[in-house]
């Protein structure tokens, strides 16, 4: 096995410290490989020269490793300048962030581009992710940075300008203008984050919402929507929510196609507004349609001069002509336009909606989510347990307790909530020849027994008696996962995994209730449940086990590290249902060590039975649990039987025994099986004892750790 780094475990810890503290929200957003924007700069300024990123070079390398890689034919003739290096004046921003800053270039990424160009109707957001105060002409360094959410932190990235160009011109996004370039630099910086420029090539607009938001994304087929989709859009609408929609392309000459009804296939729209007028003595369901690009209207019904206009009350009909509240100044070309819902089911394809957390909105007026955020990851051997269908498994992976209180409105059963699972860091892996594991969750009722409990895992038993209450839509291999559920108040379990078992990876878990709901990962109690072992005295030990003990001891009537080693390995060879491979110097080094109640590093009479009576009742455990009698256990049957032996352990530590104690290919031997128990048994006992005041806290000197830590 490899070893365990303390260091990692250590900085865990300082991690978990520091984000309780703030750090990694949008205003104390974590430095991206440490550096700092700033001090970078005022460098650079005080020495005269301009910012080189030597973390994402001006190199081919943060170019691509495929299509886009050294030597390959779409990398030809490409080099890298600063804006200053090939425009006569160059700017960050002018007139404000616009749509026509944001040209597509030789990059695939255009799901990326519609995101940022969503930005842009929205100045709260967009300085969210593009900080103030950045210019090429005040306080330049070569040097600018951005913001992204990442997996439930916000991640400052800096650059330097030097930016792909051939030819005289940006190789990727570009401005119209020719001159503005915050969001080619954008588009480098989201581009150091992933890895490099190839990593961005294909993708959902959704993924781009959620980096530039924190939000939570829901997609819909709209010949699949739910009963009460326009509830759910009006909804959306009164949590500022973005909102965007399209028309399929079905083939490559559908592109920028153009419908009957002037609407353009394969653009992005967004949803901006919901009404309910009266027309003609019915409720007539409106939404309004902004689309960004603006070279063509919409021409059905309720477009501008429809005939329509003239059945409603004209002041409802002047308020929702009114284009200063739509923030477009009489231009020529009318960006937003009114359809009624049934036309727009007709018309589109598809709706996303990007559900915002609290501290995205600026106004007080919107309703807000209640919104929780929980990491966590699979690993083999210990939380990667796969879907339902393998219940051998499944039990083990993460399970979180959501606890809905309130329906949505009086005189309702339901509570609405969504559920999103995210894996992470997948863009990054391309560049492995990884991609998206393919992912999805369950959500079951807690059984009576365990309502209100939480420092449990339920286990294999409960799955297989129980059916879920609901779950994704399906299995996928997308980046993220997300459903709404409308379910009674109570107290419900959410399980995330992958589809196949032992399958890696890290994730983050977010829910967004209506109402206010608790939630809260379900882990053990770190707790262990040992049996008091007075010392015998040398009177009370069996004589037969004293002559045993004579024979091994020798005259010196001590056992030693090689002693001990070939009395154990005699004895297990000759239990032929055990496999092996014996017991090796360092687990007979440690299991004196930590028994030695002398300091001499040998066990005399009264601690060897204290060791051998262990073995034995280890042996018992070990064989219960062996459940398919292989002579080894499976990392699962290891948490049952460390659970059986007295110990519950929480994810994080079951995931550390199995790095430390399985083999490669995830079992335990039973030489492993005892230094383990062994192990754990000592820790408890050591804390135990030195928890004078039973307070779950024990303080140590420098000196007195790393003395209990060298010896343990």
């Amino acid at each position: 096995m490899e070893p365990i780094c303390a260091s990692g475990v250590a900085a865990r810890l300082r991690s978990e410290w520091d984000r309780s503290e703030g750090l990694g929200q949008n205003h104390k957003a974590l430095k991206f490989l440490g550096q700092d924007f700033e001090c970078l700069r005022d460098s650079c300024l005080q020495s005269s020269c301009l910012f080189e990123d030597e973390t994402f070079p001006a190199h081919p390398s943060s170019l691509g490793f495929k299509d886009l890689a050294p030597g390959a034919a779409k990398t030809s003739g490409v080099c890298w300048k600063r804006p200053t290096e090939f425009c006569t004046d160059p700017h960050f921003i002018v007139d404000g962030a616009t749509r026509t800053d944001i040209c597509q270039g030789a990059l695939g990424d255009c799901w990326l581009l519609a995101a940022i160009a969503c930005l842009t109707l929205n100045e709260p957001l967009l300085h969210r992710v593009v900080p103030h105060g950045q210019s090429f002409h005040k306080l330049y360094a070569g040097i600018f940075h951005f913001q992204f959410w990442q997996y439930g932190d916000w991640v400052d990235v800096v650059v330097d300008d030097r930016l792909p160009v051939r030819d005289g011109k940006l190789l990727f996004v570009h401005s119209a203008e020719g001159a503005e370039f915050w969001s080619a630099l954008v588009e480098k910086a989201y581009a150091k984050l992933n890895g490099c420029y190839e990593a961005l090539s294909g993708g959902c607009t959704s993924e781009g919402f959620e980096d530039f938001t924190g939000g939570v994304t829901e997609m819909y087929e709209l010949k699949k929507a739910p009963p009460n989709f326009f509830s759910i859009i009006r909804r959306a609408v009164e949590r500022g929510s973005l909102i965007g929609c399209s028309i399929d392309i079905t083939s490559f000459f559908d592109m920028e196609a153009i419908t009957f009804k002037k609407l353009v296939k394969g653009h992005a729209y967004s949803v901006t507004g919901v009404e309910e007028v009266e027309y003609r003595g019915n409720l007539t369901k409106l939404l309004r349609i902004r689309n960004p690009w603006g070279e063509v209207e919409w021409t059905g019904a309720w477009s501008d001069n429809s005939k329509e206009w003239s059945g409603i009350d004209p002041s409802i009909r002047l308020r929702l002509h009114n284009r200063w509240e739509d923030g477009e100044f009489w231009c020529s070309i009318k960006v937003s336009l009114w359809m009624s819902f049934s036309d727009f089911m007709k018309e589109f394809s598809r709706l996303e909606i990007c559900n915002l957390t609290a501290d995205a909105l600026q106004t007080s007026e919107l309703k807000k989510w209640n919104s929780a955020l929980y990491p966590g990851e699979w690993r083999r051997g210990s939380t990667a347990g796969g879907c339902r269908n393998y219940p051998a498994t499944f039990w083990i992976n993460p399970q979180y307790k959501l606890v809905l209180k309130d329906p949505d409105t009086e005189g309702q059963d339901g509570c609405s909530f969504l559920v999103a699972l995210m894996q992470k860091n997948r863009r990054q892996l391309r560049q492995e020849g990884k991609d998206m594991e393919t992912i999805g969750f369950a959500v079951y009722e807690v059984p009576e027994e365990y309502l209100g409990r939480v420092g449990v895992h339920l286990k294999r038993d409960f799955f297989i008696t129980h059916t879920s209450s609901a779950r994704s839509e399906l299995f996928i291999n997308l980046r993220e996962v997300s459903s709404r559920f409308c379910l009674p108040p109570g107290e419900y379990i959410i399980i995330p995994s992958t589809f196949e078992p032992q399958k890696e990876g890290d994730f983050v878990l977010r829910v967004f209730s209506e109402k206010a709901a608790d939630s809260q990962e379900l882990d053990e109690e770190l707790t262990a449940d040992l049996p008091e072992e007075p010392v015998p005295q040398e009177s009370e030990i069996d004589e037969g086990f004293k002559a045993l003990f004579s024979k091994l001891a020798g005259k010196d009537m001590e056992i030693d590290v090689p002693k001990l080693q070939t009395i154990l390995n005699r004895v297990i060879s000759k239990h032929k249902d055990l496999k092996t491979a014996g017991f090796g110097k360092e687990v007979c080094r440690s299991m004196i060590n930590l028994l030695d109640t002398t300091g001499t590093g040998r066990l005399g009479l009264l601690d060897f039975h204290v060791l051998w009576e262990k073995i034995k009742r280890y042996l018992t455990v070990f064989r219960k649990f062996d459940l398919d009698k292989s002579g080894t256990m499976s990392s699962y049957e290891m948490r049952l039987a460390l659970e059986s032996a007295g110990f519950k352990m929480t994810n994080h530590l079951f995931q550390l025994i199995i790095l430390r104690y399985a083999k490669s290919d995830l079992n335990v031997d039973f030489d492993n099986f005892v230094a383990c128990l062994i192990r754990l048994e000592c820790m408890f006992r050591t804390f135990k004892t030195m928890d004078t005041d039973v307070d779950g806290v024990v303080s140590f000197s420098f000196s007195q750790w790393i003395s209990l830590t060298m010896f343990i």
